[in-house]
């Protein structure tokens, strides 16, 4: 199998998430809660496939040096390093949003969601920012 699909794989599966997510905050806003679930659940699985082929694709080919210079570099890395936090972080919070949602706890629910939905889509949107500055913008040589 050829690996270097993958990152570009990987940025179409996060734009999907980040694009699921929106779509799903829109709906639930206009009160449509069934479309709301089967955003945020098809948001939940795009991420999840999205993680194994990331571990996939990392586990085969290792890490990738951005090679950008001059003031893009700690831009650069402080991107990767917010979205590096907050994909650990982010974590527990799905885990607990749609458990509350599962249990029809949907008071506790809305409350962590207000958290979880902002920071997944930052993760969502930074991943692709990472994909375009190190493969498509600065990519290595």
């Amino acid at each position: 199998m050829d690996f270097a699909i993958l990152p570009h794989v990987n940025a179409g599966l996060n734009a999907t998430s980040a694009l699921l997510l929106a779509t799903g905050y829109y709906f639930i806003r206009r009160g449509r809660v069934t479309a709301h679930l089967r955003c945020m659940v098809a948001a939940l699985v795009v991420s999840l496939v999205f993680l194994a082929s990331y571990l996939v694709y990392h586990y085969n080919h290792g890490s990738t040096r951005f090679t950008g210079q001059g003031l893009i570099r700690p831009v650069y890395f402080t991107i990767l390093l917010t979205h590096t936090v907050l994909a650990v972080v982010i974590v527990p919070l799905v885990i607990m949003t749609v458990r509350r949602a599962w249990r029809g706890q949907f008071d506790r629910h809305s409350r962590v969601a207000r958290w979880t939905l902002p920071l997944w889509g930052y993760v969502s949107v930074t991943g692709v920012l990472v994909y375009l500055l190190l493969y498509q913008l600065f990519p290595s040589r």
